[in-house]
């Protein structure tokens, strides 16, 4: 077993491999930041792609994960026909499966926006922006009225917009938020990046024990002392609980990585045991989870062939 495995969902709840969505608006809306969004919700994302390219994406072998492309006027080949005509030829040929989101936005927003960056309008290079708005939005309104689902940025933060999205595709991309659990030593000091720490150095120490003292947080009786305190059981249970309440809604804030942190003096025996039973149950109740023993495998530690600790390399769900 190595120190490192991932802990997923169930397959059959995690991305839709065929999915596609379509990203496009008037320049400043929010399109990079979409893709962004999506990107961490597990799509992969391709901006400016020419349309007609895109008919090739789907030539080869089945798709691995699903696909968000940023289209807007940029694109060499854009026209109107041409975005609708592929829109509706992906929707037919993949059973509805494409989504065109369009991220729409005010002019006098817009106006704001380019000022603030002093960036040019793709259509009006050398001239005011304003004009390149105004005839972008123009040329965009039947897309938009094609489109299956419209979000205005106009009073939206990038966060806002991140939540806005989250709405609408997180359960269709699997579930966005992956949990780290990772134990460690303190004599090494707290790991970089550690959004919570819990710390096990008040249970009782299997270094103290001869028998157990060359043996890690992975071995049966090395684990079975560590529960045997009678303090455990009562930690373990609240660090468990205050996890499964609190993620939620860090998942709900937009955050798409959480490191949990759990300490002893050596990194070897404590934090090892609670580190498997917190992502053991973080596991069973759906979270995607890796788990990581930071001591162990700077030492090269792998878990013996006898070991009694929990399986760790797939969900329980």
């Amino acid at each position: 077993m190595n120190s490192e495995s991932a802990m997923t969902r169930n397959p059959e709840t995690g991305p839709d491999r065929n999915r596609i969505v379509l990203v496009t608006g008037p320049s400043g809306a929010g399109r990079a930041t979409a893709l962004n969004v999506l990107e961490d919700l597990g799509f992969e994302t391709i901006d400016n792609i020419p349309l007609r390219m895109i008919p090739r994406l789907f030539d080869g072998a089945p798709l691995d994960h699903p696909l968000a492309l940023g289209i807007d006027v940029r694109n060499r080949d854009f026209s109107l026909s041409a975005l609708i005509d592929l829109h509706g030829g992906l929707s037919r040929s993949r059973d509805g499966g494409v989504a065109l989101l369009y991220l729409d936005c005010r002019p006098d927003v817009l106006l704001r926006r380019y000022s603030e960056t002093r960036r040019r309008h793709p259509l009006t290079p050398l001239d005011a922006p304003e004009a390149g708005i105004l005839q972008e939005i123009a040329l965009l309104g039947p897309i938009e009225q094609r489109a299956d689902i419209v979000i205005d940025t106009s009073d939206l933060s990038p966060h806002d917009l991140k939540s806005e999205l989250h709405q609408w595709f997180a359960d269709g991309a699997g579930q966005s938020l992956s949990v780290t659990v990772q134990s460690f030593s303190y004599k090494r000091g707290i790991p970089n990046g550690a959004d919570m720490v819990f710390d096990c150095r008040f249970l009782a120490n299997p270094h103290w024990n001869d028998d157990l003292r060359d043996g890690t947080g992975l071995d049966g009786p090395v684990r079975a002392f560590v529960q045997a305190d009678e303090r455990y059981d009562g930690f373990a249970q609240r660090v468990r609980d205050l996890l499964l309440f609190m993620l939620p809604s860090i998942e709900a804030e937009g955050k798409t990585h959480f490191v949990v942190g759990i300490g002893c003096t050596g990194g070897q025996h404590r934090s090892v045991v609670m580190a498997q039973d917190v992502a053991s149950t973080l596991a069973q109740q759906g979270w995607r989870v890796a788990l990581n023993h930071k001591e162990l495998a700077r030492r090269g530690i792998a878990a013996s062939g006898n070991s009694s600790a929990p399986e760790v390399g797939k969900a329980a769900k």
